[in-house]
């Protein structure tokens, strides 16, 4: 089994990047996706972070009301620690548990956001960065998702820097440009990894 952290600012293309990597045939585990499923209705992870945070985090439904969460956290270090230490625990268990339900000569990619924050890259057999420009990432923020340049900025600055991020990578995948220039890097990211992994 080949273990890749796969890794990016917000904004720098990351999904596509593990979209692509799961269309050649990678067992994709998405902390993200993960992170969202154990603080759904009902779980220990959604109890914890209520106890922690207050009923007001919660909408109508009984739901994780995220930008008003968000709104708490992003602006308040210590307390996005605290959401930090109840979440990534259960995320990690996750991840494991599906990593073992994996073929011993299968490709993860683990898509981490935050790896290069926590310092997970030791985790992984190598780690690719998503690479775009600050400019890049914000326009992006504010156009396809609908953030204000503020809300934007506040949730860069929350990320490591693009530096840090680099500084942990033994791959890095520009996403500067237009989409379809994203593709061929990715496939041949795909080709050294089945490389390695057929060597290992």
């Amino acid at each position: 089994m080949l273990k890749l952290g796969l890794t990016g600012g917000i904004g720098a293309g990351k999904s596509e990047v593990s979209r692509l990597l799961a269309s050649y045939g990678a067992v994709v585990i998405d902390s993200d996706k993960i992170a969202r499923e154990v603080v759904e209705p009902g779980t220990p992870g959604l109890a914890a972070v209520v106890a922690e945070f207050g009923e007001e985090i919660l909408d109508s439904e009984g739901r994780l009301d995220r930008p008003k969460l968000g709104s708490i956290v992003f602006a308040d270090p210590q307390r996005l620690a605290a959401l930090n230490a109840i979440v990534h625990p259960l995320v990690r268990d996750r991840s494991a548990e599906l990593e073992s339900e994996a073929g011993a000569d299968s490709i993860v990619v683990h898509d981490v956001p935050l790896l290069t924050e926590n310092g997970l890259a030791p985790l992984f057999d190598l780690v690719l960065v998503v690479d775009a420009s600050p400019q890049t990432q914000l326009d992006r923020l504010v156009r396809l998702r609908g953030m204000t340049e503020e809300e934007a900025r506040s949730r860069m600055a929350a990320q490591a820097t693009r530096e840090q991020r680099k500084a942990v990578a033994d791959l890095i995948v520009d996403n500067d440009g237009p989409l379809e220039a994203l593709e061929p890097q990715v496939r041949k990211v795909w080709e050294q990894l089945k490389e390695r992994a057929a060597s290992a």
